[in-house]
């Protein structure tokens, strides 16, 4: 049991260092701040606040995915290598799509409600 409770302190050092090393991780805990301000203000239905919940986490984990892979890629290979740019734009990539995906689903989600409040 001790070592499954030592499991979580570990899965929070990896949050913790994403939080204080990695920019981008910062800017997408503060949008989803911001979007659970929107979604509590437009008061979003149970299966909006699924998708919001649903791709949220999915960007987190892409995110938190592309820090250890840069780690690694830089431990593996220091110097500057065309395949290791491949892998770390490729995970960069993934981040970007998730990204990209959240924000759609919140358009789709924010749009019609900000143009029925405003009704």
């Amino acid at each position: 049991m001790g070592k499954f409770i030592k499991s979580f302190g570990y899965a929070f050092s990896g949050l913790v260092y994403a939080f204080k090393s990695q920019f981008n991780f910062k800017v997408h805990i503060l949008a989803l701040f911001v979007t659970g301000l929107a979604g509590w203000w437009y008061s979003l239905s149970p299966a909006e606040w699924l998708w919001i919940i649903v791709v949220s986490g999915i960007v987190l984990i892409t995110e938190l995915l592309n820090t250890a892979i840069e780690v690694l890629v830089d431990l593996v290979s220091p110097d500057i290598h065309p395949k290791a740019k491949i892998i770390k734009d490729a995970a960069a990539a993934a981040v970007l799509v998730a990204a990209l995906t959240a924000v759609v689903i919140g358009l789709v989600i924010f749009i019609p409600k900000m143009f029925n409040y405003a009704a």
